[in-house]
């Protein structure tokens, strides 16, 4: 049978209602749960076989972000499900108003290659919670992963509740959205891709969360724990090899502890991956050939003030601080999504302004102080997805906050309950008793206006 095929025997499925009772959601998710568990190993052999990562980092960043999440749903999905009461006006006395959520229909939830498994189950689990059918695309460029992925789901899901579509990106997508119409569309990856999967969706008005990346800016300030701040910058910019959407993209230090500053980066470095990151148990590989030649050319745009070394055979990058940054260069103007980190020093607060306005509307913001004051006022002066303050990345392990973009970086947001949300709909309802009706309500309606004016405001 053909992927459209298939799809259509999705929606017939999904028509019939099967996927609704929170009995039926709540197997399902605890289905997936098991299956995990019980692929634990292959997935840490096919993460690592696509990109060269830790079991610890594995757990942090993939497996364990994916059971918290499942747990949290497994936990809450019936309360989620539950209608929510809410107020109703004076005009509709003596009403009563709810929200209901409904589930979208079939959803086509599409996947990223550098947390390959992370991306693609964790809106899965949204999307099953809230009752809905699921195309699952993963990407073709982390093939181990997308193979024990592919296990997984045919294990324990039949194709017209879950499908599993895989294929080149380019070409699959556009087939499956031109010739289906989805209720959702839900995408994490690049803004370029981002804006083609928009248009096309935009053609049949199929609403789309796209989760996306962007160069996410990190001020350290002259007020900042410089130890503490380089431990925690280092630990997440590397991570993966930087090839992570929430990385700091780039790091606005102020001129007075810059030195100071690089100084504690390099010994972070230093510290965590050894003399000679290529050999180190926590350090990772570019995803590919291309990706690897990409970020390499960075290095050619600066000055490196520590790493620097690379290995084409490996498809090794070495840990790389850059200074003397020309904000004009490709390194400053593009999303690096590796292991190269621009410092550069400000003097002001607007001088740093003026250097991350040029790429507004960041995925995320870090910055580092010990002043409260500070604190609020960039906050409040950079708008962005997400933001930690002397921290890095964290935030989107928290599943008690919503994750996801603004403007170039994205819309809509998930984790947690978010997920739920974005996967239903909210439908609003009003019931209203037929012991008072009032003869005020109807015309004729001439000599009202007084007390209309009263009740309506």
């Amino acid at each position: 049978m053909t992927e459209i095929g298939h799809l259509e025997r999705m929606r017939a499925w999904f028509n019939s209602g099967a996927t609704r009772s929170y009995k039926f959601r709540q197997e399902q998710l605890k289905k997936l749960r098991a299956a995990i568990i019980k692929h634990e190993e292959g997935i840490y052999q096919a993460l690592y076989e696509d990109l060269k990562r830790s079991k610890e980092e594995c757990w942090v960043t993939e497996n364990g972000m994916v059971l918290s999440e499942l747990n949290a749903a497994i936990r809450h999905v019936h309360r989620w499900m539950r209608p929510q009461r809410t107020g109703t006006n004076l005009v509709n006395l003596p009403s009563g108003s709810k929200l209901m959520s409904e589930p979208l229909g079939v959803v086509l939830i599409i996947g990223p290659w550098n947390y390959p498994f992370q991306l693609l189950f964790n809106p899965l689990i949204g999307a099953i919670a809230a009752g809905n059918c699921v195309v699952l695309k993963p990407s073709e460029h982390a093939p181990a992963t997308a193979a024990i992925m592919k296990t997984i789901i045919e294990e324990i899901f039949p194709p017209e509740y879950i499908l599993y579509a895989e294929g080149e990106g380019a070409k699959l997508i556009p087939q499956l959205m031109e010739q289906f119409r989805f209720d959702h569309v839900f995408y994490t990856g690049s803004t370029q891709v981002g804006r083609l999967i928009y248009k096309m969706a935009a053609d049949k008005l199929v609403p789309c969360t796209l989760e996306l990346g962007g160069k996410s800016p990190c001020v350290v300030e002259d007020d900042a724990n410089l130890k503490v701040a380089a431990r925690r910058i280092v630990m997440t910019k590397f991570s993966n090899a930087g090839q992570m959407c929430v990385a700091p993209d780039y790091i606005l230090v102020k001129a007075s502890v810059k030195q100071a500053f690089l100084a504690e980066l390099q010994k972070t470095i230093k510290q965590f991956f050894g003399d000679d990151a290529s050999q180190s148990y926590n350090y990772g590989r570019m995803i590919n050939r291309a990706q690897y030649d990409r970020v390499t050319n960075y290095l050619e745009q600066a000055t490196i003030f520590c790493g620097g070394k690379i290995d084409p055979e490996q498809l090794y990058i070495e840990p790389t601080i850059l200074t003397d940054v020309n904000l004009d260069d490709r390194v400053m103007n593009d999303e690096i999504f590796g292991p190269v980190l621009p410092v550069i020093e400000f003097t002001s607060k607007e001088e740093a302004l003026a250097i991350i306005n040029r790429h507004p509307d960041p995925l995320a913001f870090y910055v580092y102080t010990s002043s409260a004051s500070k604190e609020n006022e960039w906050l409040d002066a950079v708008p962005s997805g997400g933001a930690c303050v002397n921290n890095s990345s964290w935030h989107l392990t928290n599943h008690h906050l919503p994750f996801g973009g603004r403007g170039n970086s994205g819309t809509g947001r998930y984790h947690g309950r978010y997920s739920y949300d974005t996967f239903s709909h909210k439908k609003a309802v009003m019931k209203t008793p037929t012991w008072f009706d009032p003869a005020l309500k109807y015309p004729p309606f001439k000599g009202k206006l007084k007390i209309f004016k009263w009740v309506i405001k």
